[in-house]
């Protein structure tokens, strides 16, 4: 049986700064201190460099989940996301990521393994080691895992 990995998307899997390059400088003065809120933000991102082969090569070895986190107040981020996915994942059933997207503001709810993350104390993410005995959470960006090699590693 195969132990359950979690993958953070913004900041993890996508680039939250790339957007920004594709928006208005209106926009971003309007929404300045709360980018999250910009409709159409979550569609805008581009990949981090090496997530979609690094989180391709994991869902070979991991039972693999997207676990990310929506702005309440911008309900269209969740779709969004899901579009992002098929973007660059596909979307028909080969799709590694085909139905494993959980949107939550309570990670730690989930039951699993592993959590990769970039906000390690944001959205249950600290507590998710706490609920899940023998859990590891992985601090993507910080100094362990910089990036996807250091990952992969």
């Amino acid at each position: 049986m195969k132990k359950t990995l979690y993958i953070d998307m913004d900041g993890v899997i996508c680039d939250f700064d790339s957007a920004f390059g594709y928006l208005d400088p209106g926009v971003l003065d309007r929404y300045r201190g709360q980018e999250d809120q910009i409709p159409g933000m979550f569609s805008l991102m581009d990949p981090i460099p090496g997530a979609i082969e690094a989180v391709a090569e994991l869902t070979t070895l991991f039972d693999t989940y997207v676990l990310s986190t929506v702005p309440w107040a911008n309900t269209s981020g969740a779709s969004q996301k899901i579009e992002w996915i098929q973007c660059h994942f596909g979307a028909d059933k080969d799709s590694p990521l085909w139905k494993r997207v959980i949107l939550s503001h309570h990670k730690h709810l989930n039951r699993g393994d592993f959590l990769i993350d970039d906000r390690p104390h944001r959205n249950g993410a600290a507590r998710f080691a706490e609920t899940n005995i023998g859990a590891t959470t992985l601090h993507f960006g910080g100094l362990d895992f910089p990036d996807w090699a250091a990952v992969l590693d």
